[in-house]
C-alpha cells in the first residue's frame, strides 16, 4: 500500500493507530543507527533512506530521477515491512541476517528478496534491526549495488 504522503510527517499521521508505535520505533532505530550520508525521505510511497544525488549522482537505475534507495519501512495491509536493498545485493549480509534472526525471535522469518515482513508487530526483533542497519556504509552499499548492476548486464 503506497502512501500519497508528501513527507514523512504526513505518512506518520496517516498510519492506523496500531501501526504508529512500531513504525515510529523502526524509524527511530534507523535514524539513530544508519551510517552517515543516507537521507530520509518519502520514496515509493514509503519512508525511505537513500543515497543522495550529491554522493551518487547516477541515481537509481530503474528511475534515474530518484536517488539510490537503501532501506524503506512501510505499513502494508497485513504486515509491517522493512525493505533492505543491501540484503538483496550482498549474499554475506543475507547469510548473517538469516543466521541471526532465530537468535532474536521464535517466529519464522518471512522474507522476500529485500523485504522482511513482520506480521506480529508486537514481536519485531528491534535489537536485530539495530545491528542490521549498522552493517553497511554508503560506500559499501554503492559498491554492492554497482556489482549487482554489472552482473545483470
Amino acid at each position: 500500500m503506497q502512501s500519497k504522503a508528501n513527507n514523512v510527517e504526513e505518512y506518520l499521521k496517516e498510519l492506523p493507530e496500531g501501526r504508529k508505535t512500531p513504525i515510529n520505533k523502526l524509524r527511530e532505530i534507523i535514524l539513530a543507527n544508519i551510517p552517515t550520508d543516507f537521507n530520509e525521505e518519502m520514496s515509493y510511497g514509503m519512508i525511505g533512506y537513500v543515497v543522495p544525488f550529491t554522493i551518487y549522482p547516477e541515481g537509481y537505475h530503474c528511475n534515474k530521477e530518484l536517488p539510490l534507495p537503501f532501506i524503506s519501512i512501510a505499513s502494508q495491509k497485513n504486515f509491517i515491512a522493512l525493505y533492505h536493498m543491501g540484503i538483496y545485493a550482498s549474499p554475506a549480509l543475507l547469510k548473517w541476517f538469516t543466521d541471526e534472526y532465530p537468535k532474536h525471535t521464535n517466529l519464522k522469518l518471512d522474507m522476500g528478496k529485500s523485504c522482511i515482513r513482520f506480521k506480529k508487530i508486537d514481536q519485531i526483533p528491534f535489537d536485530l534491526i539495530v545491528e542490521l542497519v549498522r552493517k553497511m556504509s554508503v560506500a559499501e552499499w554503492i559498491a554492492a549495488y554497482e556489482a549487482q548492476i554489472k552482473k545483470s548486464k
